[in-house]
């Protein structure tokens, strides 16, 4: 029986973390993957657990048998793999409300998903106590066996660590991977109640597993989102990936949908609204008197699906461009649904940063995009990332990052202006209007606005000018910023990037919630 137990304990413990890592990714499709949505998650997962190491202890003290402890977990596995279908509609009705930034759906929606795991996570809390009162017959080896119990549940949460993160989210996706888990615990669970209570208490519970199949198959092609329009769904390691149709465009969506990743039309470059893509190719013309054949080589850290490479290819023809992607599904739909096929792009998947400083190649222009709403990795907001970044750049190079914000606070942009100013002479920022985007654009020489001014009136005043060019330096013009705050230089040991996101994203959604409940 002991070798069995252990083997119970293991894979409760492996599933228990599978459970908190998909969840993770559950509520992040409608919720996004901020510090503060994981902090939810993971707080009250632990109070979850809490109350099960409580009550496990309690309850092996007054019923002392396998059979008792199997029961339990048979029901904490039957309903770890209901989660994601009794969540399903409660989670698209929080879609609609994150779609439309009405709070109280969005608050109430959030809750009540978190409560959906309390019942599941509370039962396999109880199974660690229960098992080390099963296995304890002289007191005197009982601090042995707990911790030979504690290693070995805590050895199955370090693969449940990375068996969701990194094979069955990204191959299966989210809700296989709640069945799958909780199936599998499931299936050890009635083999203890049959082995260690007896057959017949196992056949009163064998619906469990049937009824569970059968929800995962009439729920078999249900898509985690209906979004107007969608087209396609799927799940990386990293991201979930949407792509939708709208009026005549193909958009990428990303985890809460809240924002586009790329646009794509097979006749029109020029988007719907200024920016941000084709906003990454006016950096050169704060040199003076330029044109769009002095620009030989681009490298775009964020590639997404290739929106800013097909329009930089539109104005500057075949130049050399290297994407840097973390996530290779998301090259995949962009070469599915976004016309990802240009002869002049080389893809380079991984770190972004990394990958840069590994380039043999000096560019003209250097494009960060490499946003996970509502963060940009820290690692790319630094000084250190900056130095990397200019030693790649040409002698009249220009670096452009696109960075968010909320109205009426700049601490964001302030913060990577300043710590830009410490690589760069000259710091130049335009906001995108109707967005919550701004532009950074910093440039390897000491340059001038009146220079981008005087370019923009020459290539205005030229037929073969690129209408995109024009337009997209038009409406930088337009939105100009005058200057920004200095203030604290990020570095790699210090870059308070999600202090500031979460305090920028809480006061919105707070200014949000007061207007909803006025």
């Amino acid at each position: 029986m002991k070798k069995y137990l252990l083997f119970t304990v293991f894979v409760s413990g492996m599933t228990t973390l599978a459970a908190e890592l998909a969840a993770g990714r559950l509520i992040g499709n409608v919720f996004g993957t901020s510090n503060l949505v994981w902090a939810s998650i993971i707080g009250l997962i632990l109070i979850y657990l809490t109350l099960g190491y409580f009550l496990g202890g309690k309850w092996a003290d007054q019923n002392p048998t396998p059979g008792a402890m199997y029961r339990i977990l048979a029901w904490g596995a039957f309903t770890i793999g209901l989660v994601p279908y009794i969540a399903g509609p409660v989670l698209k009705f929080a879609a609609t409300g994150f779609e439309a930034l009405a709070v109280g759906v969005m608050a109430g929606s959030f809750i009540a998903v978190l409560i959906l795991f309390s019942v599941p996570i509370t039962l396999l809390g109880a199974i660690s106590p229960f098992a080390i009162r099963l296995s304890v017959e002289d007191t005197s080896k009982a601090g042995q066996i707990s911790g030979q119990i504690y290693a070995i549940s805590t050895l199955g949460s370090f693969i449940g660590t990375f068996l969701p993160t990194l094979v069955t989210i990204p191959t299966i996706g989210t809700k296989l991977t709640f069945f799958g888990f909780g199936m599998f615990l499931l299936i050890v669970s009635l083999v203890g109640l049959a082995r260690f209570a007896s057959p017949r208490e196992m056949l009163k519970l064998i619906w469990m597993p049937i009824l569970l199949a059968m929800v995962a198959i009439l729920s078999a092609g249900q898509s985690l989102k209906n979004s107007e329009g969608q087209i396609y769904e799927t799940e990386s390691a990293y991201n979930y990936i949407q792509v939708v149709q709208q009026n005549g465009y193909t958009l990428l969506k990303l985890n809460d949908g809240q924002g586009d990743h790329s646009f794509y039309h097979p006749d029109n470059l020029q988007y719907v609204g200024p920016g941000p893509w084709e906003q990454f190719s006016v950096g050169p013309f704060f040199y003076a008197e330029r044109k769009p054949q002095d620009v030989q080589r681009m490298a775009i850290v964020g590639l997404a699906a290739g929106t800013a490479a097909r329009q930089a290819t539109a104005i500057y023809g075949d130049i050399a461009i290297d994407g840097f992607e973390l996530d290779e599904k998301i090259v995949e739909v962009g070469e599915k649904y976004f016309g990802l096929h240009l002869p002049n792009l080389t893809v380079h998947i991984g770190d972004g940063r990394l990958n840069l400083e590994r380039s043999p190649h000096k560019y003209d222009i250097i494009a960060v995009d490499a946003y996970r709403p509502p963060y940009i990795p820290p690692h790319m907001t630094t000084r250190e990332f900056f130095e990397i970044a200019a030693s790649h750049l040409t002698e009249n190079g220009v670096l452009t990052l696109n960075v968010g914000s909320v109205p009426g606070d700049r601490r964001l942009i302030n913060g990577l202006a300043t710590t830009m100013a410490t690589q760069f002479p000259s710091i130049h920022i335009m906001d995108i209007p109707g967005t919550l985007n701004t532009m950074i654009f910093a440039t390897q020489q000491p340059t001038r606005r009146e220079d981008f001014t005087a370019n923009l009136v020459a290539l205005v005043s030229d037929p073969n000018s690129p209408p995109l060019l024009v337009n997209a330096m038009s409406a930088t013009f337009a939105n100009f910023k005058d200057g920004y705050e200095t203030t604290t230089v990020f570095t790699d040991d210090r870059a308070p990037i999600e202090w500031i996101v979460n305090d920028m994203v809480v006061s919105f959604v707070l200014q949000g919630g007061l207007e909803f409940l006025q």
